[in-house]
């Protein structure tokens, strides 16, 4: 496996997570001005369809605002484990988590060896939850109606 990085390597990331960080609040504060622009022209004298198309337009936003916001907060994550000597490290096993994750993922917390556990567990627990889901649709409505 892997070696701690070292504080060339520790710096490029945090330089690259700081980066990321401005380019997300600067796209948030945008977001946030042509929505509110768009909100005012709309509701000035929109037509219903103006309204509708307001709405999804709005969903939208909102919807790529969580995610970046989301994303921030990771940023943060990984920018405190710099300044803790933390960073790099897999949160699961404790193991480096490798440069090459890293260089493709600044914010990843876990090993490869790890996520993929993760991911293969969220697999079987999806599959088995559709399964589930279209158990119920079968029966759903024939149960309640033999009650």
């Amino acid at each position: 496996m892997s070696t701690k990085l070292k504080k060339k390597e520790l710096d490029k990331f945090k330089e690259l997570l700081d980066e990321e960080k401005r380019k997300i609040l600067r796209h948030l504060e945008n977001l946030s001005e042509s929505s509110e622009m768009e909100l005012g022209e709309t509701t000035a004298g929109g037509d219903e369809a103006d309204i509708a198309s307001l709405e999804i337009s709005q969903k939208s936003l909102e919807k790529i605002g969580k995610r970046e916001t989301y994303l921030l907060k990771k940023i943060d994550l990984a920018l405190k484990k710099i300044e803790d000597g933390e960073y790099g490290l897999c949160e699961n096993c404790g193991e480096p988590i490798g440069l090459p994750r890293l260089m493709a993922r600044p914010v990843a917390q876990l090993c490869i060896d790890c996520k993929q556990e993760q991911e293969n567990v969220e697999r079987r627990f999806s599959n088995r939850e559709v399964e589930v889901g279209e158990e119920d649709e079968v029966f759903g409505d024939d149960a309640e109606e033999a009650e």
